[in-house]
């Protein structure tokens, strides 16, 4: 099955969130390869980037379903596709 990287941008504006928000990416801990957290103080928010390697459909499973927490904000951004083998055949 072909696999894309992705980041996914979460923007957190309720500490009641967290829980939940944690919670789900859990689910997904075999496909993220890295998280980055910032807490923005000044303006109350928290910004969390995740780095997935993931089939597609996943990917978008966990992206909408971050979106759909009251007060977080989940947007992905995808690079092409890898063959299954985890080749780059562009070089």
């Amino acid at each position: 099955m072909e696999t894309r990287i992705a980041a996914v941008s979460i923007i957190v504006e309720s500490p009641d969130a967290v829980d939940k928000l944690n919670n789900i990416l859990h689910e997904y801990d075999q496909y993220i390869i890295g998280r980055l957290g910032l807490p923005y103080r000044q303006r109350g928010i928290s910004i969390i980037c995740i780095i997935m390697d993931a089939p597609n459909d996943v990917i978008s499973a966990l992206s909408g379903k971050l979106g759909m927490l009251p007060n977080v904000t989940a947007k992905a951004v995808y690079s092409k596709p890898f063959p299954a083998d985890g080749v780059n055949v562009n070089g």
